[in-house]
């Protein structure tokens, strides 16, 4: 009983920390968690079943939380969920009985890192500018953010709030569309998981993550509405080429 409370506190911390990185900044709460996990020894497949049933919780929070300090585009949550919806459904089912989520590590970190020096590149040449975006754009970067998030236990928000802030999309919209938008995909992949795996043993990581995720998420969301517009540019690139070179380093040697 007492290594299940310090396991919970333990799992509580990492989900506390990685959703405030995450609700603040768009990225990180499922990549964090998930690279937590892998590093116990936890099974690719189960590792990323138990951050995206955690993540249910933590986006519907952060994502509310968004919608309420006005940082959410409507349109731009539906055009990014349903496509993230069928390709998180896919990756899901394939992780679980076809592929291991290391296969795709190396190329999702190296995109990263190439969508992250352009970010902070465009925090010191930085306009609030609204790019109005096409559909061919959108959906298949939502598809595209949905597949690799369950492929690889995480990566929507690094994936899709990059690449809408890396082609001109204001930080603060990106951030919280990206936030809720990763509600509806989280659900979906979530319940794949246990269609096709089964009931998870390791629920004191899920709550663990799940409660300290919930308690961080409204924290995050108001970050997002305070923080100057240029110095939260500068920190999601610097985040993201930080923990991808990290993981490109790892999946290499």
């Amino acid at each position: 009983m007492h290594n299940d409370f310090g396991s919970f506190m333990l799992f509580m911390l990492v989900g506390f920390v990685a959703q405030l990185i995450d609700g603040a900044l768009g990225m990180a709460y499922k990549v964090s968690s998930n690279t937590f996990l892998l590093s116990m020894g936890i099974p690719p497949n189960l590792a990323s079943a138990s951050v995206h049933l955690a993540g249910m919780f933590t986006s519907l929070v952060s994502g509310l939380s968004h919608l309420k300090f006005g940082n959410v585009d409507k349109r731009l949550v539906l055009k990014l969920a349903i496509p993230g919806i069928i390709g998180g459904a896919l990756g899901a089912f394939l992780l679980a009985k076809v592929l291991t989520g290391e296969v795709m590590v190396p190329y999702v970190s190296a995109y990263l890192v190439i969508m992250g020096v352009i970010i902070v590149i465009k925090s010191f040449r930085m306009a609030e500018t609204h790019h109005k975006f096409r559909k061919r754009f959108v959906l298949p970067l939502g598809f595209v953010g949905g597949f690799l998030d369950s492929i690889g236990g995480g990566g929507w928000g690094p994936i899709v709030t990059t690449s809408l802030i890396s082609t001109g999309h204001h930080p603060r919209k990106s951030i919280g569309s990206v936030n809720l938008a990763e509600f509806f995909v989280t659900v979906v992949v979530s319940f794949t998981f246990l269609l096709t795996l089964g009931f998870l043993k390791n629920w004191v990581n899920v709550a663990g993550l799940m409660l300290g995720g919930v308690l961080a998420a409204p924290l995050g969301a108001m970050l997002t509405k305070k923080l100057p517009l240029r110095w939260m540019m500068l920190a999601v690139g610097l985040l993201i080429i930080g923990l991808s070179v990290r993981t490109l380093i790892l999946a290499i040697f």
